[in-house]
């Protein structure tokens, strides 16, 4: 071990006092692990596009790089089926929606428009309204050609009751009948003068009959002096003629009736004149057998309430001096509404299929409902006519899109919403959870429905339904799977100048010129995390059009150019990076402690990301580990403590199977040891600490310093192989950022993956710095060569004299040793971790741990 320098065990630290080595165990090592600047980002070559500016581009009206997404889309829309409606799943925010939109409504305008649905009211059984279909366009037809109706009959007919023709005919008939009833009281007059009896009407109607002797009345005192026989022959006389009177009076009234009803049929037949050629010529313009008979239906109930129709506008006169809110509660029910059409679904002006995005995806939005009226006293009412449709009625025959999620979160939809799907039936009710505003209820008549449902949601809600819900299973058949990015080719660049071309144009934005165009593919590679690929997440390219456009604006130039998209990234930062400003400041300042220069054993520089939701950005964190004899294994102190995720302790536990993979061959191993992440104190989760862990450890074992101008980052499996991870670039510029603000001294530096090469789209000030030599960037495949780009020592092995296992070795079997001679000791088969204590539920994350 002479060649690590002295070494000193205190405390459970193994310190050196070894200077900084200042190159790998060998340079050939060291540049083969060392990145170029051009390896730092995809190269775009702006004269390669083939254009000036978006102004020589045709609009994007395709879908780039969702083949399989796109053919599952195209089989849920094309089968017309129940239970083949499709989940969208993939491609976050508003871009997913504006997608699909797009798609549908491309298609429909291919199909043919849906019918018309109406309501109208049911003569048979009021309260429970009858729904007609009609073809496309003529529900207005229907509505229009009715209410044009009303409103001339409300103008014609009392006029025509009140015209000559039929004022004549009323006047003979009239007379007809009164001729009629005085041959009756002639007839009665008659017999009363056979039996010598005169007839005197009372002022209140009531016949009275009098005795006549020698042509005069008598005389109530003459009627007394008659004897007992001729007054009894008297009442025999008036009883006689009051029978007949009674008679007579019992035929006068069916007279009286019977002239009612001659004169009730002159007013039906003269609104019949009027009636059935408007009906007439709205039957043969809708040709529908259900709407004829309802038309029937009309007719038949207008001639039968033809005095309350003509008595409307008296009514309207008698109150309309009183204020208006009087008038409108004093007022009788519309004496009208019952011929009235309620048009719920209108295609009038479709050029196609219906296509309808549900933004609010409630129960009244989706299945509509029934409206009430409140008049001035409180009176609540309703009737057909307030049954309003919802999005599902709307596209019928079309498409809904809607938010699965939202819909999910709003009371009684989703169980209302599989109802309908799988019925194909649409019930309109009254929806009011709590009753406070009960009204009488109407029952309409279900419409049957062909709506194909797009679903947009998240992949983890598509199989949360998969496996809970056998409705979902059988109600979305189809999954229409949209990746977060596409290949970078020539296609996704010309997609990209496409997607720019169709969005200035739709927004009034200036043009982009092609480096611009290239800074925003290069955004696009950033977003995708991957230099080959770029992201389709077109809402977030978006927002760096406009945000381009208006620094561009605010230039005056003519066009947007590459230094525009590159300000309007930096101003982005700038208004996102306050947090990471201030944790730069409290590391410059040595609040957190974070050395990026000198060499130190047991201590290296892991890197972390804080998430903050619209802005992600990396930071130092110094992870140190401490050695000692003992039983007790690796002590993982964020799980100690309950501060981390399994994900973690996972990381950790390989540590474990790579200590007895490597040096438990010929040696039980034994030992004490503990890993930390100083000054952390929040939730900790993933692997990609493991390396930096490992070195740490590797360094406090052999007592070989390691490098602190180098961060390192990546996870590790058990046989010492560098695995990828994720926010790379993030986790290079926290460190450069820090470096930066500390002094660039140009020996510092990032160790990534290997396997993270193609994932590097950094920053340009990074790359310009990597070029100048003042910063570098190291890509290592295996433990072995991380450690000695951090030591200087060759990695070897545990029987090569001076090399890092072979010092490793020799300390494990030291401690082996100084256990054995323990009185009480015992070796360790193995390395174990020490046994936790019961661990409490996990806190939630917390941002700026390292992951």
């Amino acid at each position: 071990m002479g060649s690590s320098g002295e070494r000193q065990v205190a405390g459970g630290w193994v310190m050196s006092t070894s200077p900084l080595p200042e190159v790998c165990a060998t340079a050939s090592a060291a540049s083969r692990c060392l990145l170029r600047a051009e390896e730092l980002e995809p190269q775009i070559d702006a004269h390669a596009l083939g254009f000036r500016s978006t102004e020589e581009v045709e609009p994007l009206d395709e879908v780039v790089g969702q083949e399989r997404a796109m053919r599952a889309l195209e089989f849920g829309l094309g089968v017309r089926h129940r239970g083949y409606n499709v989940y969208v799943s993939g491609m976050t925010g508003a871009g997913k929606k504006q997608l699909v939109q797009r798609l549908l409504e491309r298609r429909a305008a291919r199909e043919a428009a849906p019918p018309d649905w109406v309501y109208v009211h049911n003569f048979d059984e009021p309260d429970r309204p009858l729904a007609i279909q009609l073809g496309s366009g003529q529900g207005r037809k229907l509505r229009d050609g009715l209410e044009q109706i009303v409103e001339r009959l409300r103008r014609d007919l009392p006029a025509a009751l009140k015209a000559k023709d039929f004022d004549a005919e009323r006047d003979r008939l009239a007379a007809t009948f009164g001729e009629r009833a005085e041959a009756l009281f002639q007839e009665l007059a008659n017999r009363a003068r056979e039996l010598s009896m005169a007839i005197r009407r009372l002022p209140n109607g009531v016949l009275v009959f009098v005795p006549v002797r020698e042509g005069r009345p008598l005389e109530p005192q003459d009627i007394e002096r008659l004897s007992e026989a001729e007054r009894a022959e008297l009442e025999r006389r008036q009883m006689e003629l009051g029978e007949l009177a009674a008679e007579l009076m019992a035929r006068q009234q069916e007279l009286t009736h019977e002239m009612r009803q001659a004169i009730q049929a002159i007013v039906r037949d003269f609104a019949r004149r009027i009636i059935e050629p408007l009906f007439r010529r709205v039957e043969s313009e809708l040709g529908s057998e259900q709407l004829a008979r309802w038309l029937k239906q009309v007719q038949v109930h207008m001639l039968n309430h033809l005095e309350r129709l003509s008595e409307e506008r008296k009514e309207k006169e008698e109150i309309s001096d009183l204020p208006s809110a009087i008038r409108a509660a004093m007022m009788h029910d519309d004496p009208w509404l019952e011929y009235r059409v309620n048009l719920v679904a209108d295609h009038a002006h479709a050029q196609g299929a219906p296509v309808v995005v549900e933004i609010s995806p409630s129960y009244k939005n989706l299945f509509g409902t029934i409206e009430h009226d409140v008049n001035l006293f409180g009176r609540l009412s309703t009737n057909f006519t307030r049954i309003k449709p919802g999005s599902l009625l709307r596209a019928s025959g079309g498409y809904l899109v809607l938010d699965l999620e939202d819909a999910l979160t709003e009371p009684l939809v989703w169980k209302q919403l599989k109802r309908t799907l799988k019925s194909g039936r649409l019930l309109t009710d009254v929806y009011e959870p709590l009753g406070l505003l009960a009204t009488t209820a109407l029952k309409p008549e279900p419409i049957p429905i062909d709506t194909k449902v797009v679903a947009l949601g998240s992949a983890e809600l598509y199989y949360l339904l998969q496996f809970l819900d056998e409705d979902f299973r059988e109600l979305f058949k189809v999954r229409a799977d949209f990746g977060p990015e596409a290949p970078r080719d020539e296609r996704g660049h010309l997609a990209y100048a496409r997607f720019i071309a169709r969005q200035t144009r739709a927004e009034g934005l200036p043009a982009f010129d092609a480096p611009a165009v290239a800074e925003v593919i290069r955004f696009g590679a950033r977003q995708a995390a991957h230099q080959e690929k770029l992201s389709v997440e077109f809402a977030a390219v978006a927002d760096i059009v406009r945000e381009a456009a208006y620094w561009s604006r605010s230039a005056g130039a003519p066009t947007v150019g590459a230094a525009h998209v590159r300000q309007a990234l930096h101003e982005r930062v700038f208004r996102s990076d306050r947090i990471a400003a201030k944790i730069r400041e409290l590391i410059e300042e040595g609040t957190l402690r974070i050395s990026v220069t000198g060499a130190r054993a047991g201590q290296v520089n892991g890197l972390a990301v804080w998430d903050l939701g619209n802005y992600r950005f990396g930071r130092p964190s110094r992870v140190t580990a401490s050695v000692g004899v003992g039983q007790e294994g690796l002590v993982n102190i964020e799980r100690e403590s309950d501060l981390s995720g399994s994900t973690h302790d996972k990381g950790v536990l390989i540590l474990e199977g790579y200590l007895r993979n490597r040096y438990a061959a010929r040696h039980a191993l034994a030992l004490s040891a503990s890993l930390t992440f100083e000054q952390s104190y929040g939730w900790i989760e993933g692997d990609s600490a493991s390396a930096a862990e490992l070195y740490c450890l590797l360094s406090a074992l052999s007592g070989l310093p390691l490098r602190q101008d180098i961060a390192v980052t990546g996870s590790i499996n058990q046989h010492g192989d560098v695995q990828a991870v994720g926010a790379v670039n993030e986790k290079i510029e926290g460190f450069y950022d820090v470096c930066l603000a500390m002094g660039l001294t140009g020996s510092q530096g990032v160790c990534i993956p290997r396997a993270n090469v193609r994932h590097l789209v950094l920053r340009r000030d990074v790359i310009d710095a990597v070029a100048a030599g003042r910063f570098h960037i190291w890509a290592v495949d295996a433990i072995d060569q991380g450690i000695e780009l951090l030591t200087g020592v060759p990695a070897g092995d545990v029987d090569q004299p001076g090399s890092v296992h072979y010092l490793v070795d020799q300390r494990l079997q030291e401690i082996l040793a100084a256990l054995q001679e323990q009185p009480a000791g015992g070796a360790a088969s193995r390395v174990r971790l020490a046994p936790a204590a019961a661990r409490r539920p996990a806190p939630p994350p917390l941002p700026g741990e390292p992951g």
